[in-house]
């Protein structure tokens, strides 16, 4: 074993030792070389820092050393003071316009975005985790699916292909620059490596059943009931994602509000309900479980992408009362009623016909629920009077006040392409 004690001396050879265990017999060489002084032992790190010193150098190390000779740190000396060079307080944080350092990650002051990047992390997974056999067999039978089951599955892994890159363009070039807070970029960081994962998700069950891939990935350009919501979702970004665009007043503010509001809200909050209960509607009667279990997992991030979104707009109202006037809350209200007509559009397009115990008339119904749901968390009022869950085994595995009692176990067994063990 490296013992940084004995650096610089001679190894001990094991030939050495053996033939040191055999005895010894003088001859008249042997006793001459006893009389011979012995030589001063050889510093071994100055003799490797002389050398280091002879050492010639090419051009780009002599270049490369007056440059920094010569570096001019004014610059970035001048930035970090523009960030306030003291060290942070818990009240120089905020979610957005903060001048504080935002290099530094502590103390917390929502305590709250922390816990949600130790869950995400927590709840780390990877799409060939998952058996998908069963589902190769089934979708290849040709009676093992009917035409209305096929396309369910092509619709949603062609919309939730793309919707979640979208998703992931916004968090990087858009929400990462303007939310000045460093626990929530935390967050959003995660969130970002999520959503790739889910990205590869569907990449993973369209590779493994043999789907025409630039018929899926295209969809959201062909289909007209894809492409509207994808279309519908770009608009808010457009400006934001902009490098040139900064927050700091009332309709820049805003419209980073308006940003979060169609993502998390809409985008995630309303746009991938109609397909999640779709498809775990398949695991149910024990059809595609593979696609189903995937979906399991992405719901649990996208269940907690949806409440950390909901808490950031919930905190920039706080603190910054004057941008949630009457107009703001209406064109709130507005976007997430546009996005439940969206969503209610791909549930009639998806299910013409009734299929897998539901019709697009109960999923009508529970997509207003969903958008009461919305509006209430973020401070409105209902607008569907009188709806309720017509799929309440959905309660268990959808809703965000239950799901983690669903998946609050853990994977015990990791296999690549095995079933997974559940506690």
């Amino acid at each position: 074993m490296l013992n940084w004690d004995e650096y610089g001396k001679e190894e001990v050879n094991t030939a050495d030792v053996v033939t040191a265990t055999k005895p010894v017999i003088e001859t008249p060489q042997a006793q001459a070389a006893e009389q011979q002084p012995t030589p001063a032992p050889v510093d071994t790190v100055a003799e490797i820092r002389s050398e280091n010193v002879n050492i010639e150098e090419g051009s780009r190390a002599k270049i490369a050393r007056e440059a920094i000779q010569n570096l001019d740190v004014a610059a970035g000396v001048e930035e970090l003071d523009e960030m306030a060079g003291s060290r942070v307080q818990v009240d120089d944080k905020m979610m957005i316009n903060c001048k504080a350092d935002l290099n530094q990650l502590v103390p917390f002051k929502y305590d709250w975005a922390w816990q949600k990047y130790l869950d995400g992390s927590a709840n780390h997974w990877m799409p060939q985790e998952i058996n998908m056999t069963s589902d190769i067999v089934l979708w290849k039978s040709e009676d093992g699916l009917t035409e209305d089951e096929r396309t369910i599955v092509k619709r949603n892994l062609g919309f939730f292909s793309t919707a979640d890159s979208l998703v992931a363009n916004n968090l990087v070039l858009a929400l990462y620059r303007l939310i000045t807070n460093p626990e929530c970029r935390q967050y959003i960081l995660r969130q970002s490596l999520e959503e790739a994962i889910h990205t590869h998700a569907y990449q993973y069950c369209i590779e493994s059943l043999g789907m025409d891939e630039g018929e899926i990935f295209n969809m959201y350009r062909e289909i007209p009931c894809v492409s509207r919501k994808a279309a519908w979702g770009l608009k808010y970004t457009q400006e934001i994602s902009n490098p040139e665009f900064k927050t700091g007043t009332v309709e820049t503010d805003k419209q980073l509000l308006k940003n979060l509001i169609a993502f998390y809200c809409v985008l995630e909050g309303i746009f991938f309900y109609c397909g999640f209960t779709q498809i775990l509607s398949m695991g149910r009667r024990n059809k595609m479980t593979g696609t189903s279990e995937q979906f399991q997992y992405i719901l649990r991030d996208e269940s907690m992408h949806v409440n950390f979104g909901i808490d950031v707009i919930n905190q920039i109202k706080i603190e910054n009362p004057h941008l949630w006037d009457e107009e703001m809350k209406a064109e709130a209200a507005q976007m997430i009623l546009e996005g439940t007509e969206l969503e209610i559009m791909y549930a009639r397009d998806t299910m013409p016909r009734g299929v897998l115990g539901m019709n697009a008339a109960m999923m009508e119904e529970y997509l207003k629920f969903i958008a009461n749901r919305r509006l209430t968390q973020i401070g409105l009022e209902e607008e569907f009077k009188g709806v309720g869950n017509p799929f309440p085994w959905m309660s268990e595995i959808i809703d965000l006040r239950k799901e983690k009692n669903f998946f609050e176990t853990r994977v015990t067994e990791y296999q690549v392409g095995g079933a997974l063990n559940w506690e």
